[in-house]
């Protein structure tokens, strides 16, 4: 972490939207977002706090939050006095530059606090002021704080969920809610699927925030160590979408150098093609189960996260695409305590053994997943955005 943020001064006199994308499968879906908003007005001034991807979709960037971001209750704590300066900074240059619209993706522990901040300083329209504040993608009401849907009613102007079922979250609320499908999903949707390769290597998806990185990957790295001692000609192929990440990954290879020459990293997140998936529960899971890709997902956190989480949250599984098809979840999960290589390495030769069975049931759970999570064709998340930012 540094230790104060700051924001550069700004190239435009008046910006129509901000956009605020605290991890890297918002700052993703943001910047699809972003592309197709532009492309339809050019002319709208747009700057953020994201990441990498939202700058290259053409975002003035004020700050990149992504590479800041954490996971976990113990590790807030441990970086609170950034986040306390990073908030206020942030509140007071709304106040100062009152963007037209506020889009809110994700990050609920901070942008929810944010939205309540404008309404208290009466910088918000839930406030009495004029910025409109809008939030795209919804916390997991489903999984724990189920309440947070009272504060959203009286901070937030209008809502997008990109899970179907989500919208019955909110009946008993008056907020304006919307499903306008998943970003993964749709027509110019290709090139984010993952290409099946029976001869291809083994992606090892580790998440993209540094502290699950540091607790996952190197049970992904043993499991698979243990992998080359029955089966030494495979590969195994670790995306890293930016420079954080990538040092990240590289400092806990070194502790597995007889990896070097089975295990590469690689800058690029797209046209990516694999045989077998070991994974996060995170968006690079559902991106596997969409593109039919077979694979395992292991889960590790820190002891006092995961026994809290254990506490509250209320779900049958960890993985989104196991969530949405919970009669016939497409990934076995390794989670906390069984995430242990020998358990995991038994679990690989038993796929491995049936592997084209294996590839159906994916392939078949790919297709439903695609019909549940299809963009609505009256009403995409550009469309929404437009009508209910007024920037159309």
């Amino acid at each position: 972490m540094v230790d104060k943020p700051s924001f550069p001064p700004l190239s435009c006199q008046a910006v129509d939207l901000l956009v605020i994308a605290g991890e890297a499968s918002g700052d993703e879906h943001a910047s699809q977002l972003i592309k197709n908003l532009k492309a339809r007005n050019p002319s709208l001034q747009i700057v953020g706090l994201g990441g990498d991807e939202l700058q290259k979709a053409g975002v003035e960037l004020l700050f990149n939050l992504v590479d800041h971001a954490v996971v976990g209750i113990f590790e807030v704590l441990k970086n609170y006095s950034f986040f306390r300066e990073l908030f206020n900074l942030t509140v007071e240059w709304i106040r100062k530059n009152k963007p037209k619209t506020i889009l809110l993706v994700d990050y609920p522990g901070f942008n929810l606090r944010l939205a309540e901040a404008l309404k208290k300083t009466s910088v918000s329209r839930k406030g009495g002021g004029e910025i409109i504040v809008l939030q795209y993608v919804s916390p997991q009401l489903w999984a724990w704080k189920p309440r947070r849907r009272f504060k959203m009613e009286k901070v937030l102007d209008s809502l997008a969920v990109i899970f179907p079922f989500e919208t019955d979250c909110y009946k008993d609320v008056n907020l304006p809610v919307a499903f306008v499908g998943h970003p993964m999903v749709g027509s110019g949707k290709r090139e984010q699927l993952i290409q099946y390769d029976p001869a291809g290597p083994f992606l090892l998806l580790p998440g993209s925030r540094s502290q699950a990185i540091e607790r996952i990957l190197p049970v992904l790295l043993s499991s698979f160590e243990k992998l080359l001692t029955e089966f030494p000609n495979v590969s195994a192929l670790i995306p890293a979408s930016n420079v954080k990440m990538k040092e990240t990954i590289r400092g806990i290879l070194e502790s597995h150098k007889n990896l070097k020459e089975k295990v590469e990293i690689t800058e690029s997140t797209n046209d990516l093609s694999a045989r077998f998936a070991l994974m996060s529960s995170g968006t690079m899971s559902l991106r596997s189960a969409l593109s039919g890709i077979p694979g395992l997902i292991i889960y590790k956190a820190h002891p006092f996260t995961f026994l809290l989480g254990k506490a509250l949250i209320k779900v049958k599984y960890l993985g989104m695409a196991n969530l949405l098809l919970p009669e016939t979840p497409p990934y076995v999960e390794f989670i906390q305590g069984r995430a242990k290589p020998r358990l995991i390495l038994m679990e690989i030769k038993n796929m491995l053994g049936k592997e084209v069975v294996c590839r159906q049931r994916s392939l078949s759970s790919a297709k439903q997943l695609k019909n549940l999570l299809r963009v609505p064709q009256d009403r995409g998340v550009v469309e929404w955005l437009e009508d209910e930012g007024r920037l159309g």
